[in-house]
């Protein structure tokens, strides 16, 4: 088929590599355009970009589509189908009707559950067993089209939403090549209308690990912010990330370090702290980080940030 791909992060990439090599023609790829970034605050352009132009393709990154000439250039493009994911903006509606058969969504969640910015952060966070990703015919609603082909996974105990991030990419690039190889001719099925939950974006504010939680709610929290932005807690006055954790034995007052390997009590049960970083320094199993950072027995985590 004739596809013009939209894409912006890491997480489209293995998206749009897998439809070229299926052989399909993308006639041109959109993305956002480059931003500041890193030290030097040099313009860096996006995951998808670099992979496009390593491929050949024809990239466009406008800012916006309020100019028309904009909207006349992508309908110009003839595509049979347009195929969305993670791109960053929002597609007028004459856009969404320009291909033959629309423009498809991937999006990283089982629908009507968790639409919106932050579906897979949010579903290790909630304590979901299971996830997924959606094809859907997209519409002018946010995430509310009728679905083509659902994919499901297990969120697993050791998920962080990094490695639930590769892992759904990954199906979302199998379930639109089953898509496109059928062009696009699966009946869509309307999503239900209970079960609707929004995936907000996930804000910095709310990083911070709540030792009085439970161990396995601080476990999720910690999971679904690894790696960004990080879930973090005080540390004898320091700011320090915990990037993974797991769900241990032992019981005490709520942010109190119980053992010599960072076992730290929770509101009720307790989790060990197993990968770390303090600022300006790498992430660090948790043996090398007691090494340059030794946290005694009895210290208690947590309290007001400088």
């Amino acid at each position: 088929m004739k596809v013009v791909f939209m894409g912006t992060p890491d997480f489209s990439v293995p998206i749009l590599e897998g439809i070229v090599a299926a052989g399909h023609e993308v006639c041109a790829v959109y993305c956002q355009p480059p931003r500041p970034a890193g030290r030097g605050k040099k313009d860096r352009p996006s995951a998808v970009q670099v992979a496009a132009e390593k491929l050949g393709l024809d990239v466009r990154y406008p800012v916006n589509f309020k100019d028309a000439t904009d909207r006349a250039a992508f309908a110009a493009l003839g595509a049979d189908v347009g195929v969305v994911v993670a791109y960053g903006l929002i597609l007028p509606q004459d856009m969404l009707d320009a291909p033959v058969k629309g423009c498809l969504n991937i999006h990283a969640s089982l629908l009507p559950r968790w639409r919106g910015a932050a579906p897979i952060h949010r579903a290790i966070m909630a304590g979901d067993r299971e996830t997924g990703v959606c094809v859907m015919q997209m519409e002018a609603g946010l995430d509310t089209g009728p679905v083509l082909e659902t994919v499901r996974t297990d969120i697993l105990a050791r998920d962080t939403t990094a490695v639930l991030h590769d892992r759904l990419s990954l199906l979302g690039r199998d379930a639109i090549l089953d898509v496109l190889a059928d062009g696009v001719s699966a009946d869509a099925v309307a999503q239900a209308g209970d079960g609707v939950v929004y995936a907000a974006k996930i804000e910095k504010a709310e990083a911070e690990i709540d030792w009085s939680r439970s161990a396995a709610e601080v476990d999720r929290h910690i999971r679904g912010l690894s790696p960004f932005p990080g879930a973090w807690t005080m540390i004898d006055g320091q700011r320090v990330k915990v990037l993974m954790s797991v769900v241990a034995d032992g019981a005490g007052d709520a942010g109190v370090v119980l053992n010599d390997a960072l076992r730290v009590a929770c509101g009720g049960g307790s989790v060990d702290l197993v990968r770390l970083q303090r600022a300006g320094k790498g992430a660090m199993e948790t043996a090398a980080f007691l090494q340059g950072f030794p946290v005694l027995t009895g210290a208690r985590l947590g309290g007001a940030a400088p």
